[in-house]
């Protein structure tokens, strides 16, 4: 059974799927690390603009796996401790490289994203969640920290800090509907619709010029750890002057809205 699958059900747009339901997705690391390696494949798959993230079944990603974690490769003859520390370091290399990707990455959040789950979904540049989805910093509830997988960087990013630290120390769930309200997803849809709104998104996301989604995304990503405004500015501004003069694409989009067609980017 393969535990992650990749379509391409729309035109530029790939959707990648954790495959194992029967366990709510769970970070097991026969899953993680084909889940890296398939991104870093489409990541440098140039035919692919845009990538949606789901689960199968009914959830998203319910964290670490309780049942059975499996075992990293290249192991052979290490001790526990050392063992535990690569393990982490597969699952750091997931989030990392969920951002690293060229393509914008949406997040189709269909059921419990919880623990190192809920990491994912904050790993994606976009988060969008059906009405059955639910939200949990679970390491709490289980008499460990509520940090992982760089859910104490990202999650007071996404909500802020005092919602954060509610969210992390009472281990309780977050509905989908507040999840919308306190700016954790961008929307909220029904879940029969869910898929295809992010296919949907990611087709839109597309129709875009290449270097400017790429930049726009490095920008995004690098304004959350920005020293100042003044230095996030100047970095802001040098990709502008990129597009803006090694390509025809301003000109490109002045023409077609005069002449009221889709823009045509050949960057």
């Amino acid at each position: 059974m393969e535990f992650i699958l990749v379509d391409r059900p729309r035109p530029e747009v790939a959707m990648v799927t954790l495959n194992r339901p029967e366990r709510m997705n769970a970070m097991a690391f026969d899953v993680m690390v084909p889940l890296r390696e398939k991104l870093e494949e489409i990541s440098v798959d140039n035919t692919v603009r845009a990538v949606v993230l789901t689960g199968a079944g009914h959830g998203f990603c319910s964290g670490a796996d309780q049942t059975s974690a499996g075992r990293i490769p290249h192991t052979e003859g290490l001790t526990r401790a050392t063992i535990a520390l690569r393990s982490m370091e597969v699952l750091d290399q997931v989030v990392e490289t969920l951002r690293r990707m060229h393509q914008p990455v949406i997040s189709a959040i269909n059921g419990a994203a919880i623990g190192g789950g809920l990491c994912l979904a904050l790993s994606t540049d976009i988060r969008v969640a059906s009405t059955d989805a639910y939200f949990r910093a679970a390491g709490i509830n289980n008499g460990l920290t509520a940090s992982e997988l760089g859910l104490s960087y990202l999650l007071p990013r996404a909500v802020g800090t005092s919602r954060a630290a509610d969210i992390m120390l009472t281990g309780r769930d977050v509905s989908a509907e507040e999840a919308e309200r306190i700016g954790l997803v961008s929307r909220l849809v029904a879940p029969e619709d869910l898929i295809e709104s992010c296919l949907d998104l990611g087709e839109r996301i597309a129709e875009f010029s290449r270097p400017g989604i790429e930049l726009t995304k490095r920008t995004l990503w690098s304004g959350l750890e920005a020293g100042s405004l003044n230095a996030h500015i100047n970095q802001e501004g040098l990709g502008q002057l990129l597009v803006r003069l090694l390509t025809g694409n301003f000109e490109e989009a002045v023409a077609a809205r005069k002449e009221g067609r889709p823009a045509r980017f050949h960057d």
